[in-house]
């Protein structure tokens, strides 16, 4: 286990189309862990102070903007449909690159799109979404774990639920945001028994069971 880091500060990147649940299920574990130690936090951050309207018409005002640089232990881009344009944003690539080198990066579903375009998925292990929705799995379409191969033809691509490549860390599908949620808890510290306790509190315990060691550990850098 790692050292426990004290005030453990989650940044979640929203964007148009952002998928509900990859960034609702990480902030939520957060926010339940929060009850058991606040000094735990979560927060939104995006390329300005505006309201940024996510999947299905839910609108999110994030807490800080690219501008503010906040502080933070780990970042996490969700997927969605919004990533198709997000894979290219330059202002994103380049906030991430103006991250400290102890910031986490991390992702779900076709967050790890981001840096697989910006080639930080080369020669190290990473997921993505492996079941494709209707328009996916059509002949027009591509699988989105087939979609991050193309995008790094260098990356080691994997099934498993959770990759852990060192600084950093991509979850599967849609719900694997929960999973990450999880791991980033143990990656800052937690023992078992304190997660197991934030998945109890959320009526997840019996998945958590199941689900907590499809985590495939590759120690790259």
């Amino acid at each position: 286990m790692n050292k426990k880091m004290n005030g453990f500060r989650l940044g979640i990147y929203i964007f148009k189309d952002a998928e509900i649940i990859d960034y609702a299920a990480p902030y939520g574990v957060f926010s339940t862990a929060r009850r058991l130690d606040p000094s735990l936090d979560a927060f939104f951050i995006s390329d300005s102070n505006t309201p940024v309207q996510t999947q299905a018409g839910l609108t999110v005002l994030p807490n800080y903007s690219f501008n503010d640089n906040p502080s933070m232990d780990a970042f996490l881009i969700p997927g969605g449909y919004g990533t198709r344009q997000e894979t290219y944003n330059r202002r994103l690539q380049e906030y991430i690159l103006s991250l400290p080198k102890d910031t986490l990066l991390t992702s779900v579903c076709t967050g790890s799109w981001i840096y697989a375009n910006m080639g930080l998925l080369d020669g190290i292990t990473a997921t993505s979404r492996k079941e494709p929705d209707r328009i996916e799995s059509s002949p027009l379409g591509m699988v989105p774990i087939d979609r991050l191969a193309q995008l790094a033809p260098a990356c080691k691509v994997s099934r498993a639920r959770v990759v852990d490549s060192g600084r950093i860390i991509t979850g599967g599908g849609i719900s694997a945001g929960m999973e990450v949620g999880f791991h980033l808890l143990r990656r800052a510290g937690y023992d078992e028994n304190f997660i197991m306790e934030v998945a109890r509190i959320m009526e997840y315990h019996k998945a958590y069971e199941i689900l907590r060691d499809d985590i495939e550990y590759t120690n790259e850098k």
